[in-house]
This record gives C-alpha cells, sequence and structure tokens, in this order.
C-alpha cells in the first residue's frame, strides 16, 4: 500500500485559498476507496453571501466526456455498429469519415465546433440553442488531418456522440446518464444540466483575477455529450470511490474507459474514451478537466497508487495545477529540481503543416510555449532541450524541433522575423470562406488592424490584430462561447504571382488552415472606412440569412427528447 504524507496534504489543501485566489472552491481526495480529504471554502455567491460547500453543484464540463464514452459502452457492446450513423451529421464531408472511436479518442481530424462560433459570428455570451449545433458541425467540408492520424482536441467528436446515443437508444441522455452512470456510482445529486444560462443551487462563476477583482460571468450555450453535467464534490468524489471499488474488474466501466488505445499506425495514443493518460512526476494518471467561464474543474485517478484528486473553483484558476500539487502532496513528493536557466529561447516560428504560429518565451524558471489554447511551461534541462509532460522543445539550427507525443505529432517550425509594425491597408477587406460560408471583413485605420466574423451566429466584435512578421498576423479572440477561448489565430496572407493578395488562411489548434478567399477583390481595394464597407456587405448578409432560413432537417433533433430541458 502507498503511504500517504497527512501532514504535507493537511498544508497544501490549507494553501489553496491562498495559492488559487477566488471567491470559491472545493478540494478532496480519496485513497484505497475512502474519502481521506474534504474542503470547501469561499462563497457560491459572493453578493449574497451564500457559502461554498461539498455539496454544492458546478459544472463539471469537459470532465462530462468520460461520462458519455461510459453511456456509450454500457449501451452499445460494439459502438462500431454506430459508424453508418456518423455521415448523417457530417452530410457534407469530403474526406473519409472518422469511425465512432476515433470520435472517442479525439482522432477525428473534425474542427472544435465551440472554436467555430467565432468564425461564424458568436458574441461571447449570447445564446446557443440545442437545434444550433448540429447545422454547424453539418457544414463541415474538410478536417485537419486524416482521422486516426493524430489527435487534437473536439468538442464536435463528443456532441455527435450524445447525439448518437440518443438516436440508438431512443432515450434522452440526461435520463440515461443517471440510470446507468450516477445512480449505480453513488453520485445521487449529480444531474444534466445542459443549459448554462441557469446553474444549479445558486453557484456563481467568475471572471477576473485578484489583481482586478472578479466579475459575475454570463453563459448562453446548451450543451451535452461534451459537457452539461453538474455534480458537486460529494458527487465526484463518489466516482472515485466507485473506480476504486470496481477496480479489479476487468469488464468494470473505469477499466473500459482507461484501457490502452491506439493511433491508426499503431502507435499508443495518450486520449480515449473521454480521458487523458498522462504522467505526473512518475506517477500514472488518468483524468480530465473541464471549464466555462467562471468555473473550472479537474479530476485525476493513480491507479497503482490507488489516489484520487478532485478541484472544482468558481473562476478561472488551474485546477490542474492544483490538482497535480495535492497529489504530490499527500504522496509526499517534491518537484524535481534538475534544471537550468534558459538562454536564447525567446523565439517566434511557423508550424507550415498546421498553419499555427509557435511563440516561445524565457523567464527564470523555464520557457512558455504559445501554440494551444492555454500557454504550456516548459523547465529546461542541462542538455539545452525544454521539457514538460508529453512534450519537448529543442533547436536545430534555426529551426525549431517541437514533439508532443500525446498528439502523435512532430514539428518542425521554421523561424519567423518579426516586425514591430505592418501597414494593414493591403490585406483590408472582405473574404468569402467555402468551408464555412461564412465571412471575414478586415479593417485599416490610422495605424490599426481590426478583424470582424459574419457567419450563421450573426456578426461578431471587432477583434484586435496584429502583425507579428511579413504576411503573418494574429487575431486575438480573448473571450468566446466556450472557455478557454481560441486565444491566438493565426493569419497567413496569401497573394497572387503579382503580388496581390488573394485570400487568408486562419487558424487555431482547434481549429486550423480554414480558407478565404478575396471577396468582391474588384471593390474590397478601394475599401479603406467603415462607411464603405457597409456598402459593401450585401453578399455575406444574404448568404447568412440564406443560411438561416434552410430546414435544419432530421440531423437537427432526434425525437420528442431533442427538446430537454433544464429540469429534464
Amino acid at each position: 500500500m502507498t503511504a500517504i504524507d497527512t501532514a504535507a496534504l493537511e498544508r497544501m489543501l490549507n494553501l489553496l485559498p491562498c495559492r488559487y485566489k477566488g471567491p470559491g472552491g472545493v478540494a478532496g481526495v480519496v485513497k484505497d476507496g475512502q474519502v481521506i480529504a474534504r474542503r470547501a471554502w469561499g462563497f457560491a455567491d459572493m453578493y449574497r453571501r451564500l457559502p461554498m460547500t461539498t455539496a454544492t453543484r458546478m459544472p463539471v464540463c469537459s470532465i462530462s466526456k468520460q461520462f458519455t464514452c461510459g453511456l456509450l459502452l454500457d449501451q452499445f457492446d460494439e459502438p462500431a455498429a454506430l459508424d453508418p450513423l456518423v455521415r448523417d451529421f457530417l452530410p457534407n464531408f469530403r474526406h473519409t469519415l472518422p469511425t465512432v472511436d476515433q470520435l472517442c479518442h479525439n482522432q477525428s481530424g473534425l474542427r472544435d465546433y465551440w472554436a467555430m462560433t467565432v468564425l461564424q459570428g458568436a458574441e461571447p455570451e449570447a445564446p446557443f440553442a440545442r437545434e444550433t449545433a448540429l447545422p454547424l458541425i453539418a457544414r463541415s467540408k474538410t478536417g485537419q488531418f486524416p482521422a486516426g492520424a493524430h489527435y487534437s482536441y473536439s468538442n464536435t467528436n463528443f456532441r455527435i456522440l450524445g447525439e448518437l446515443i440518443e438516436r440508438g437508444t431512443h432515450r434522452a441522455f440526461g435520463d440515461l446518464l443517471a440510470e446507468r452512470i450516477f445512480a449505480p456510482a453513488g453520485m445521487t445529486t449529480a444531474v444534466l444540466a445542459a443549459d448554462t444560462r441557469y446553474p444549479l443551487d445558486g453557484v456563481v462563476g467568475y471572471e477576473g483575477n485578484d489583481d482586478v477583482g472578479f466579475l459575475a460571468a454570463h453563459n448562453g450555450v446548451y450543451w451535452f455529450g461534451d459537457a452539461g453535467i453538474a455534480a458537486s464534490l460529494d458527487d465526484l468524489l463518489a466516482w472515485e470511490k466507485h473506480i476504486d471499488a470496481t477496480r479489479n474488474d476487468r469488464h468494470g466501466l473505469y477499466n473500459r474507459l482507461s484501457a490502452p488505445v491506439t493511433y491508426a499506425d499503431g502507435s499508443p495514443a495518450s486520449y480515449g474514451y473521454g480521458l487523458r493518460r498522462d504522467t505526473v512526476g512518475g506517477i500514472k494518471i488518468t483524468g480530465h478537466g473541464g471549464g466555462l467561464r467562471g468555473f473550472s474543474a479537474f479530476r485525476l485517478h493513480a491507479a497503482e497508487e490507488r489516489l484520487s484528486v478532485v478541484v472544482m473553483f468558481n473562476h478561472d484558476t488551474s485546477t490542474f495545477t492544483a490538482a497535480t500539487a495535492i497529489l504530490n502532496a499527500a504522496l509526499g513528493r517534491e518537484r524535481d529540481a534538475d534544471t537550468v536557466r534558459p538562454e536564447n529561447w525567446n523565439g517566434l516560428w511557423l508550424d507550415e503543416e498546421q498553419g499555427l504560429v509557435v511563440r516561445t518565451v524565457q523567464d527564470v524558471s523555464g520557457v512558455k510555449l504559445y501554440y494551444a489554447p492555454s500557454a504550456a511551461r516548459l523547465s529546461v534541462s542541462a542538455d539545452g532541450i525544454a521539457r514538460a509532460p508529453a512534450l519537448i522543445l529543442k533547436k536545430d539550427g534555426e529551426a525549431l524541433v517541437m514533439q508532443r507525443e500525446s498528439e502523435n505529432l512532430k514539428v518542425i517550425a521554421r523561424p519567423l522575423f518579426p516586425v514591430e509594425w505592418a501597414d494593414g491597408a493591403d490585406i483590408a477587406g472582405r473574404y468569402w470562406s467555402e468551408e464555412l460560408e461564412a465571412c471575414l471583413e478586415i479593417g485599416a485605420r490610422d495605424g490599426a488592424v481590426y478583424a470582424m466574423f459574419e457567419g450563421m451566429l450573426g456578426t461578431g466584435p471587432m477583434e484586435r490584430m496584429y502583425a507579428l512578421a511579413e504576411d503573418i498576423w494574429i487575431i486575438t479572440t480573448r473571450r468566446s462561447m466556450d472557455a478557454a477561448p481560441p486565444g491566438d489565430w493565426t493569419v497567413q496572407v496569401q497573394r497572387s504571382s503579382t503580388g496581390i493578395v488573394s485570400g487568408v488562411t486562419i487558424g487555431c489548434w482547434l481549429s486550423r488552415k480554414v480558407s478565404y478567399q478575396r471577396d468582391m477583390p474588384g471593390i474590397d481595394r478601394l475599401l479603406r472606412s467603415p462607411s464603405q464597407v457597409s456598402d459593401a456587405n450585401d453578399r455575406c448578409k444574404d448568404l447568412r440569412l440564406a443560411s438561416q432560413t434552410q430546414p435544419a432537417g432530421d440531423s437537427a433533433c432526434y425525437g420528442p427528447e431533442a427538446a430537454t430541458t433544464l429540469e429534464d
């Protein structure tokens, strides 16, 4: 049996409110099937002085994905039998369709539909109804890579899985979760609360930080399959106890969920059935995090040590960092200190294959990598290589080599030569994406450049746009319907043989290489002011209105359960 350092664990739990400052939070630890620590501090609602408790239900967000996959395995002896139905959700897809297993393992290559809401003109706090998701997903025509080749986190996969389960069982998703997952695990108050406009138990999520203060966060999305479950700390600790109780049953649900998975080439994958497979300080864990504006959650399970940790905050702070700190404290482990101060690690590169900018920034303790929605922190060893779990950076001449083991991906990025400023007049105008059936508008005035997306969800806010290098720009999205937001969109400018701008390619880690062609080039080269832009926008508006009036068809709703409300 693995011993627990109770003094170190107690000290770490006492430090949580100070290290992860915010309105409130909960944390708990299960060892050998028993709860050995349970904490709740702060407030579920600061203005109504409603205390946070271990019974307060919060959105667990993407932690829901493992329960979606668990329900799939519970209801279907052979999930592959549902493979032919995937086409119903992707009627316009031109590549080989992903299998149901590839959806479960985030190997589909499909772009993330929450990231796509930005490109479709969504406002961050606008309502997003259940019936909106499938028409948005159905527009997909291409993937980011061949299904099974790599890993890419995509909520699209799990939204399709949720719909498939309902279609295959002819039952409401929330009812199935309650009967087949929550009840057997003793999760007595966990429910599907798909409408994020109405958090349960009076809990409020908060944006902000300790420097600028905290404001109540507002969300408007309806989601299930990819997220949507609300649970208390007591509920999630019951899940961890259930995992331990069924540890010797090879047909037990968690053992099936955490079984090894592979890519199409046979190499091992570190994500499967809604669970990450990670190694933290030499300890093998399975787990998952979740986030929504104002909320953050993470749970992990170390099978060999029979140890589980759960952390949830009603503010946007890293629960992964908190959970792993508790894990290390409980096991009496200190972080490895065999690192050196980084030198010459500030840089800017382009991953041409993925169409993404790679940026590294050094400080006294390591290197920050900006590539995915959240920055990754790496430590530099004496051999000059920067490392983090499942991630390696090293220099090869002027190129940057990035090995992303968890994605089955090796990147060789070429260096970019930064510019302080560039004139955006050359790229100003309107662009049309056939992939999305949506528009992009770029405006340049008095040295500043902004971008605006317009599509089936409306006209989005003006986003800031900055030049990084020659014909390489970024559009910054710091707030969106989902959390974390996409972050920086890489914009690559395409030019004709005569140097005229013909289009742009836009992408972020969640949604890569979306092509836009210059719309009405003869007019757009003349557009330099807001009034001129408004005179030439009829095409995109007409196309958006046409898309909104098209019937959704059978793919938008499967029977009466499609009208499921929060109470259901």
